[in-house]
């Protein structure tokens, strides 16, 4: 694996090497530490999709994307075949995609299409950054960037406090929302006194998936659980990292107390739906 202190590269994992890790291993290859580093912005470059994991946490004077950023991903700028979907877990940020300036407040999102030259981001508020979470994915079309405010998301109820798992999700970047090539967002909330998260478990071999926890106190974390589902593992996250989710696995878990993540999708559709049941006797 090549680090360094800006980003990293992560190559796809087949289940059989996962099976043979151990904590530290596993760690390596599907966790991303530190997201968000005062004034930076990190990446992280994964050949799952070739999905690209960007942590945003500005200063108040506009920073552009650094050159091995873009040099990730082997082209003159950042987004000349790709798309991006932001979404903003801190205090006010703005962003500028070629002159043109978007107030991106919290908990919105703002999705940028292939073909955007220029990217600036700046915290409004130096006392309270920004911190914007991105995903950027190949893309084959040009569409329109546009900012979605929490409000314009769709919002869905989900869980029950009997089974832990009552929880908010917001769906941003979705085709019902507007249009993008392939990439999917959206924020999922739990309740207080609700720990799990996507039980019963799915698997998606069509599409990978990451998430973003957040919303961790100091002395919390959450136990992700991944692998086949009948050869499950687990990693334990703590407050704003990310955990990479092949397709060939599960993703679900249980905090020590409510939590929040942004999930997101990109693979070879846009169905939310096309999800692979897995009946809880299986899980093991």
């Amino acid at each position: 694996m090549t680090q360094t202190p800006l980003n990293a590269l992560r190559h796809a994992v087949h289940f059989t090497q996962a099976e043979q890790m151990g904590t530290h291993e596993l760690r390596e290859a599907f966790l991303v530490e530190q997201m968000f580093r005062p004034g930076e912005i990190t990446a992280t470059y994964t050949h799952y999709d070739r999905m690209l994991v960007l942590g945003v946490q500005p200063a108040a004077d506009t920073q552009g994307v650094p050159a091995e950023v873009t040099a990730m991903v082997g082209s003159a700028t950042l987004l000349e075949r790709r798309e991006l979907g932001l979404v903003n877990i801190g205090g006010p940020a703005r962003v500028t995609v070629d002159g043109a300036a978007w107030e991106v407040g919290p908990f919105d999102a703002l999705y940028i299409g292939m073909g955007a030259k220029e990217l600036g981001f700046a915290s409004v508020d130096p006392a309270n950054p920004a911190k914007l979470y991105g995903n950027s994915a190949p893309a084959h079309a040009a569409h329109p960037t546009r900012l979605v405010r929490q409000s314009e998301a769709i919002e869905k109820q989900l869980g029950s406090p009997a089974t832990s798992n009552e929880r908010k999700l917001f769906q941003y970047l979705h085709p019902d929302v507007l249009p993008t090539c392939q990439l999917l967002m959206g924020m999922t909330r739990l309740a207080t006194g609700s720990v799990w998260n996507t039980m019963p478990a799915h698997t998606h071999d069509r599409r990978m998936e990451a998430y973003l926890y957040f919303d961790i106190a100091p002395e919390a974390f959450v136990l992700h659980l991944m692998g086949r589902p009948e050869a499950t593992r687990h990693l334990v996250v703590r407050n704003e990292e990310v955990v990479l989710s092949p397709p060939w696995s599960v993703h679900c878990g249980a905090g020590t107390g409510a939590y929040s993540f942004i999930w997101s999708m990109a693979g070879d559709n846009q169905s939310f739906t096309d999800m692979d049941m897995v009946p809880m006797g299986v899980i093991r």
